[in-house]
């Protein structure tokens, strides 16, 4: 039961009149109960603890409470209900709700009626949850983390951030997940896929589209290995230039087919063992091209594959991807390694389930080699994936 003060129908009260104003009229709306689950769950930025929390904290609030929805259409439709959706903030609550209802192939009305109210009432769970949650223990306003895992006998530096992946700057190659057609989403749409063809795009200084070129190298791809139109192996991996990406310093963009479409549907199928072929795959296609370049690629930038619309877990997808990199630093020092992720919540578990002892802030200071090397009894020498993955258990799902 939610603590006194927030209570289920009191949440949907005010998300209904969220979903009426958007997003662009928060600061005029009165909605106390947010605004409380906003503060007790730790959103509001230490400026605000005077004045109160503000429409930027419900914000936060709302974005997180969809985003831990788990994808697929529910998730799609939350986005557009409530317009965190990119591009959809000053939307009309009827535009809205009409791109909700597409999501479901329903009519306006029916959706009104019907998957609306279920939309609303995933939202508020996850909103009673977060207000009952503690606070976690880093600020979710932090975009950047060093960590320092165990791999292979020795600890290895692996920079965590938490922001759009669309951000990402200095790093040599982002691995993309692709659906097994290699068809990119509209750009419009908030996935990891879509967000880069966004940001590698060209446009002109009012907006129109000048090159589109993750796309156009796709389809070449496509045509040069004899698939045009047919689906590829699960786990294939394709590479592109970085586009307009390129000015962040983004070399290469590797995309990886994991998600299989399901017929008929908008939702895809994404199995753990296609994740980890699929990374395997990229590093090695890294190891192998690198050398080509001038610098090297040395960097790479890992997302949670599947954590979306895919289905799988946060936690399934760190297991699936994980063992692949792995492997990959027992065979090579230099690999420089990036994950990133879009909210706290997901960042509070792949900090707990890749470092033994919880979250390490970079300090300036390599861990010491001799408590390394100590084994069981104090080190890091024979930890195992089975050992981290047992620590960080399923709570935080």
């Amino acid at each position: 039961m939610a603590p006194r003060g927030v209570d289920y129908a009191s949440v949907v009260h005010e998300l209904k009149e969220v979903r009426r104003a958007g997003l662009v009229r928060l600061r005029g709306l009165r909605l106390p109960v947010l605004t409380e689950a906003a503060a007790s769950a730790a959103l509001t930025r230490d400026d605000q603890a005077v004045s109160g929390p503000s429409a930027a904290a419900v914000e936060r609030l709302l974005r997180l409470a969809v985003d831990r929805l788990g994808g697929g259409s529910l998730q799609e439709a939350a986005e557009y209900t409530l317009g965190t959706a990119p591009g959809t903030r000053d939307w009309p609550g009827s535009d809205r709700r009409r791109r909700a209802a597409d999501v479901y192939g329903v009519s306006v009305e029916r959706f009104r009626k019907h998957q609306e109210g279920v939309v609303l009432g995933q939202i508020t769970e996850q909103i009673l949850r977060l207000y009952g949650e503690a606070p976690p223990t880093e600020s979710p306003l932090e975009t950047h983390r060093m960590l320092y895992v165990p791999a292979e006998g020795r600890v290895v530096p692996v920079t965590l951030h938490v922001h759009a992946v669309d951000l990402l700057s200095d790093v040599d190659v982002i691995l993309v997940p692709s659906n097994t057609h290699f068809a990119l989403p509209e750009a419009y749409k908030s996935s990891v896929s879509a967000s880069l063809r966004r940001a590698a795009a060209s446009r002109s200084v009012t907006g129109e589209l000048l090159a589109d070129p993750v796309h156009e190298e796709l389809r070449d791809w496509a045509v040069r290995q004899g698939t045009s139109g047919r689906p590829v192996v699960p786990g294939t991996v394709a590479a592109t230039g970085p586009g307009a990406l390129a000015a962040q310093g983004v070399r290469r963009l590797y995309h990886a087919a994991v998600a299989v479409p399901r017929s008929g549907t908008n939702d895809y199928d994404v199995l753990p063992a296609d994740v980890t072929r699929a990374v395997t795959r990229a590093l090695a296609l890294l190891a192998e091209e690198g050398r080509d370049f001038d610098p090297p690629l040395r960097s790479v930038c890992l997302p949670l594959f599947g954590s979306g619309r895919g289905g799988l877990s946060y936690l399934q997808s760190i297991e699936a991807l994980w063992p692949a990199v792995d492997a990959e630093l027992s065979r090579r020092t230099d690999l420089a390694v990036h994950l990133i992720v879009r909210h706290p919540v997901a960042a509070e578990l792949l900090v707990r389930a890749l470092t033994r002892n919880g979250p390490q802030k970079a300090t300036g200071i390599r861990p010491d080699p001799a408590r390394v090397a100590t084994g069981p009894s104090g080190g890091l020498e024979h930890t195992t994936w089975r050992d981290v993955r047992e620590q960080a258990g399923t709570d935080a799902m």
